[in-house]
């Protein structure tokens, strides 16, 4: 029986816990409604760069200090970006969650925007390192491919070209507007009394000088889709790097559970068929797996592939025809039943981590997500038949439907190998 608790503070703030009283350990996350997506063209990355800002110091602790301070206590403390929020989580010992509270509420709502330029050279840095990393690299083109010039098709991680102009009063200006109450989600999972942390976070809120209530902000969402794209940058490697896929579905989609089935099926495992296929049969490939992710309003899925050049067709045939037997309906014997096992397993493993149970509280409010028992969503996924499945790969991968994105040594190679999963490719590779 779950034991959630939902709150809503008079900033409009919403605290969501699970207590869980077999752990000595609580996971927090201050969950914010902004990524990438909410941005402007000269301001892309600015929701990376402020992540990164956090730490750099706030009202009353420096950034030395806020080290200090989760190593003394034996936690851990991190934050990610992705296209539609921002997370700023740590794990602790339970008896010391008001001290990571203190400073993590200074952090979120008070940053000093100290060390600016310093911190600027380091995210200079991690682009580079994305540009020297191929396998990485080719899934922002992968997006760009899909959503074209839409800011879900650009990088999280932003442009050097804004990173390296953009001010520091630019920095907190975007902080004010994207930090107010409204758009946070404090979440906590792990032996604790949500009473307690309420009072906790409103006295905590108090002394970093926590904004007063303003609305929440409203995403613009994706008026129209664009058609597939084709991608590619050459880079002197031995391997092409190759993403292969289209729009996908959002995240309140019902059809949801049956995208999660498609993709263990066709490359989220060791026994799904591209991994099969590619690498255990023919020895094609070392990496080769199928991905996916979902948004307030559409989504992505998509497979990839590193090969050497020999056998880039012959992967993008194999993808190709492996979509299609799925699309065709041919599923092999316990193939779908093996699929739901796998998938409601890894689920409930996951949920043996206090970090994990916290990041589905939060991501599901701060994205306005129903929360599904566990037993829900049990039975979601039982419900989920071959012919559904079928459909789903119909609809969503057809050929037409196909975008690719490509990082390798020549781009006539690519565009020719590529152009075999569609004619829609084929045109794009000859304009």
């Amino acid at each position: 029986m779950q034991k959630v608790v939902l709150s809503e503070l008079d900033t409009g703030e919403r605290v969501i816990s699970e207590r869980v009283a077999s752990v000595r350990s609580i996971a927090i996350g201050f969950w914010i409604d902004v990524g990438s997506r909410d941005e402007r063209a000269d301001r892309a990355g600015v929701s990376h760069f402020i992540e990164h800002l956090l730490f750099k110091g706030s009202r009353r602790f420096d950034a030395q200090e806020i080290a200090e301070t989760f190593d003394a206590m034996g936690a851990e403390i991190n934050a990610a970006t992705s296209r539609e929020n921002t997370v700023v989580y740590a794990r602790v010992p339970d008896h010391h969650i008001e001290t990571a509270l203190e400073v993590m509420t200074d952090m979120v709502f008070a940053p000093s925007f100290a060390e600016v330029d310093q911190e600027r050279e380091v995210v200079l840095e991690e682009i580079a390192m994305y540009e020297d990393t191929p396998q990485e690299l080719v899934h922002d083109l992968f997006s760009e491919a899909v959503f074209g010039d839409h800011p879900l098709g650009r990088p999280v991680i932003g442009t050097a070209e804004v990173i390296s102009s953009v001010s520091r009063r630019a920095l907190a200006g975007y902080h004010r507007t994207a930090y107010a109450p409204g758009n946070v989600v404090v979440a906590a999972a792990g032996n604790l009394e949500h009473d307690r942390l309420v009072a906790l976070l409103q006295r905590s809120e108090r002394r970093a000088g926590a904004p007063a209530r303003a609305g929440t902000r409203v995403r613009r969402p994706l008026a129209q889709l664009p058609g597939p794209g084709l991608r590619f940058q050459r880079k002197e490697t031995e391997q092409y790097h190759l993403c292969l896929g289209a729009v996908g579905i959002s995240r309140s989609d019902r059809r949801r559970f049956a995208a999660s089935l498609l993709d263990s099926i066709l490359g989220g495992s060791a026994s799904s068929r591209l991994f099969q296929e590619i690498r255990e049969k023919r020895g094609m490939a070392y990496a080769v797996y199928s991905f996916g992710a979902q948004y307030t309003d559409t989504g992505i899925l998509g497979l990839y592939v590193g090969t050497r050049e020999e056998n880039l067709a012959a992967c993008v045939d194999i993808c190709v025809e492996q979509i299609a037997e799925i699309a065709a309906g041919r599923l092999r014997n316990g193939e779908l039943e093996r699929a739901k096992e796998s998938l409601k397993g890894r689920i409930v493993l996951s949920l043996e981590s206090t970090s994990n149970r916290m990041s589905r509280l939060g991501k599901s409010l701060v994205t306005d997500t129903e929360l599904l028992t566990l037993e829900r969503v049990i039975a979601e996924i039982d419900a989920v038949d071959a012919d559904e499945l079928a459909e789903l790969a119909t609809v969503l991968l057809p050929p037409e439907r196909l975008a690719a994105a490509g990082v390798g040594p020549d781009g006539e190679r690519f565009r020719a190998a590529v152009g075999r999963a569609s004619s829609a490719l084929t045109e794009q590779a000859a304009a």
